[in-house]
């Protein structure tokens, strides 16, 4: 059992304050517009949430991985769209410090405490969970190196989104996978660089998802993060966070939703009385709780490990595999104790069964993390 120091205790009530008084109120016309929240993000970088994991140095407050996770998930209940635009930043500034140079840390950390947010940049049209279908390619040209090619379904990444990017791309294509990637990190205003196409999607409307597209795109080798070949490594480091941070959006869904059936079950009345008194809601409600309970323990755990520098992959990959698919069941259980109701956008369930259903795409499909579990079980025994 995970118990919660007392600096995490009250973050986790900050931030859930936070998001109960000033995002919930707005979640249903983010979604409605498809509108990037603002308010919530400066909201936040108010009150020094976007740079939770970011040394003191850079004007952070620097605490720890489930501190992190923490956060999303309390945003998640109430708004996923607010809570994936929070992780994604963590994923890009998490990348930045473990591979950046010192005056790239000095330049992007403090824009990310000040809310100026990153975007991961690895899909593309034809390599999505197969990341060795890179086309976008880096070609050296002196001591610069120009790119060419397009990312899609990228977050952060839209008409009042995204800083700084960081983007994988080819170096030495012969190589792919193994030593033929980069990761280049990229100003929004970089001549070159242009946001092509934001999606208009069937859940987490709210946070923008956009094409990037490099077009003789001029940097610097000042560029580089880590080192030239380094850029498979990187994207395999971000997606072990990315996944833990999209396990905890997942809890933060499901947790909403279950909260929400709750509610609605006691109060709706049927054959004289409240639902919840029917045995047969009552297994759901027992099957959703137990289920959110393992996704969240799951998430804790990779929390911890990543915490502590050990090796994560499988850890995460299960986390955001098992917390993906509980949130795609707790929300459609949610909306099935609503009946008619929960069908209608007048009620919040319908909103949040639509958010969810992403969980078990995005940072790797389900499938995908089964490839990367079922990889280490066959190496273990």
């Amino acid at each position: 059992m995970f118990e919660l120091n007392e600096a995490q205790k009250d973050i986790q009530d900050i931030v859930r304050q936070y998001a109960q008084e000033k995002v919930k109120p707005l979640a249903e016309t983010i979604d409605k517009e498809a509108r990037y929240p603002a308010e919530n993000i400066e909201g936040l970088t108010e009150m020094g949430v976007m740079g939770i994991n970011i040394p003191e140095l850079y004007g952070g407050s620097e605490m720890d991985e489930l501190t992190k996770c923490l956060v999303i998930i309390e945003l998640a209940k109430v708004c996923a769209s607010t809570a994936v635009i929070v992780d994604v930043h963590y994923l890009v500034s998490d990348i930045i410090l473990s591979m950046g140079t010192d005056a790239q840390k000095a330049k992007y950390l403090p824009m990310a405490v000040e809310g100026k947010l990153g975007a991961f940049c690895l899909t593309e049209p034809g390599a999505g969970s197969d990341a060795g279908g890179l086309k976008t390619k880096a070609v050296k040209d002196g001591d610069d190196y120009i790119i060419n090619g397009a990312k899609c379904f990228i977050s952060n990444c839209g008409p009042h989104e995204g800083n700084h990017f960081v983007v994988i791309a080819l170096t030495d294509p012969e190589k792919k996978t193994h030593g033929g990637m980069t990761a280049f990190l990229i100003d929004r205003d970089n001549p070159g660089l242009s946001i092509g196409k934001t999606e208009d999607k069937m859940g987490i409307r709210g946070s923008e998802v956009s094409e990037l597209i490099l077009t003789d795109c001029r940097v610097s080798s000042d560029a580089i993060l880590g080192k030239v070949g380094d850029g498979f490594k990187i994207a395999m480091i971000g997606l072990d966070g990315g996944r833990i941070g999209i396990a905890s959006q997942a809890v933060g869904i499901a947790s909403g939703a279950l909260e929400a059936a709750v509610k609605y079950a006691k109060e709706r009345e049927q054959f004289g009385k409240p639902i919840a008194a029917k045995q047969g809601l009552q297994w759901y409600l027992a099957d959703m709780a137990t289920r959110l309970e393992a996704a969240k323990l799951l998430v804790y755990e990779a929390a911890d490990l990543r915490e502590r520098g050990e090796d994560v992959t499988t850890v995460a990959a299960m986390a955001k595999l098992y917390a993906g698919e509980a949130a795609c069941y707790v929300t459609d259980l949610a909306l099935q104790i609503h009946g008619g109701y929960g069908y209608m956008k007048d009620y919040a369930i319908e909103r949040m069964y639509r958010d969810a259903r992403i969980t078990r795409i995005y940072e790797g499909t389900s499938e995908v993390q089964k490839m990367v579990i079922s990889r280490n079980v066959i190496n273990q025994y």
